[in-house]
């Protein structure tokens, strides 16, 4: 028996080390070994197309207010409704996924978001003459959610397959660079895109990157070579407990990123309303600081990968991260109320609000490959697509609930206790997530 484990061992290391023509199965296309850098890049893309979307379309929230008529509690809804849609439909797109193949699921999800956004160019957009009005607008976001949700899962278990443990870290995290990367070009392009041509062009644009996103992954999207898969052998011991949905340590680690995401998404959908209103930035300064945030969380994110592969401390990570971002949110709480109770500071605290801004929105958003990593780890390969979805269900409760919150503090309160809640619930998630083990 042990001269049978040992052959196959050796066997499974020399298809390993090949540099050889592998075959996917009878009649299927051949891949190389390093073919698994284009996959990762698919998933990068991927990410990327949505993000611009759902981090993209919250930056030009200024100008959506305006075209679109609408008041700060209604511009909360239709933002948070975007979210709602992915939250609703990531667990079903990532149960398909572990049923129908990565691949399906994936070309299925780009086609028809890119297909929607060009219909929402065509026919949701405000005109000097007419405006959609809230309730046609908040329906076409959500759908946009519901088709957006797709991403995810899908993307994240391919790069499971196609990567060993040990890189699957640093892997995973450079497929989350995406959604800074998508988000920034968003944020960088999407306002005066919007201010200069209008919501027409922005939706177009929108949908011609999902379209294109499409395309290479219909060429080079497939499943792993037989034999140079992990999921044959250090996998099946991962998947061996309890499935995602039923494993304890899976909600905690789903749960505690739905909490450390409520800063990050504050961020993003308000922080151009909180600059323009409260810091009265213009449009080059709104753009420049939330570009700044997404650049810094994609630096953030491909370190942090590495960073765990290498010293195995994604849980201590997470941790770490959870009080980081409640300190900086704590301090940016503290600069608004000094602001606001002594206005003769405010060119010198302007400026110490706007760096502060960025590096509370880098600390909410450097953590996120490192938890996708865990999750779909604890979860095993097989099982990735359920524990992606579940987790970014919670992501995008957040980012329904966060958009309808803060106009109703902003009513009841300040731009002080907009951010105070966001460094609380930052707080709350260091003791969800586990503990090393």
């Amino acid at each position: 028996m042990s001269l049978v484990a040992t052959d196959l061992q050796c066997s499974q290391e020399q298809i390993r080390r090949s540099p050889e023509v592998f075959t996917i199965a009878p009649g299927a296309p051949k891949v190389r070994s390093n073919h698994r850098w284009k996959v990762l890049g698919i998933g990068v893309a991927a990410n990327a197309s949505f993000s611009a979307t759902f981090s993209g379309i919250p930056a030009t929230a200024v100008f959506m207010r305006s075209g679109y008529q609408l008041g700060n509690g209604q511009l909360g809804l239709v933002l948070g409704l975007l979210g709602l849609g992915v939250a609703l439909s990531e667990l079903p797109w990532g149960l398909l996924t572990d049923r129908w193949g990565d691949r399906h699921v994936l070309l299925t999800g780009l086609g028809a978001t890119a297909a929607w956004l060009l219909l929402m160019a065509l026919l949701v957009v405000p005109s000097p003459a007419h405006s959609p009005g809230v309730a046609p607008l908040a329906a076409a976001l959500l759908v946009t959610g519901l088709l957006g949700g797709s991403v995810n899962g899908s993307s994240g278990r391919a790069i499971m397959a196609w990567f060993h443990e040990g890189e699957r870290g640093f892997a995973m995290s450079i497929r989350q660079t995406a959604v800074p990367l998508g988000g920034g070009l968003g944020a960088l392009v999407l306002p005066s895109l919007a201010s200069a041509h209008g919501f027409a062009a922005v939706y177009g644009l929108l949908a011609a990157f999902s379209a294109i996103t499409a395309l290479f992954a219909w060429r080079w999207l497939h499943q792993p070579p037989i034999g140079d898969n992990e999921t044959a052998t250090g996998d099946t011991v991962l998947s061996a407990g309890p499935t995602p949905l039923r494993n304890p340590n899976v909600w905690r680690i789903a749960m505690g990123i739905g909490l450390l995401c409520v800063p990050q998404v504050a961020v993003l959908t308000f922080a151009s309303v909180f600059l323009h209103d409260f810091g009265g930035m213009g449009t080059a300064v709104i753009s420049a600081s939330l570009a700044a945030v997404q650049v810094g969380a994609m630096v953030m994110r491909v370190w942090s990968g590495r960073f765990t592969d290498r010293h195995g401390n994604r849980r201590a990570f997470l941790r770490l991260f959870s009080k980081l971002s409640a300190a900086a949110f704590a301090t940016l709480t503290l600069l608004v109320f000094v602001m606001a109770a002594a206005p003769g500071w405010q060119p010198v605290l302007a400026i110490t609000i706007v760096a502060v801004l960025i590096i509370a929105g880098i600390c909410g958003s450097a953590w996120h490959g490192v938890a996708y990593t865990e999750l779909a780890t604890l979860a095993g390969a097989s099982n990735a697509g359920v524990a992606l979805g579940l987790g970014n269900s919670f992501v995008f409760i957040a980012f329904f609930l966060v958009p309808i919150a803060i106009p109703g503090l902003l009513a009841v309160g300040s731009w002080t206790g907009v951010w105070l809640a966001a460094s609380v619930c930052a707080l709350i998630a260091w003791p969800v997530f586990l503990r090393p083990a």
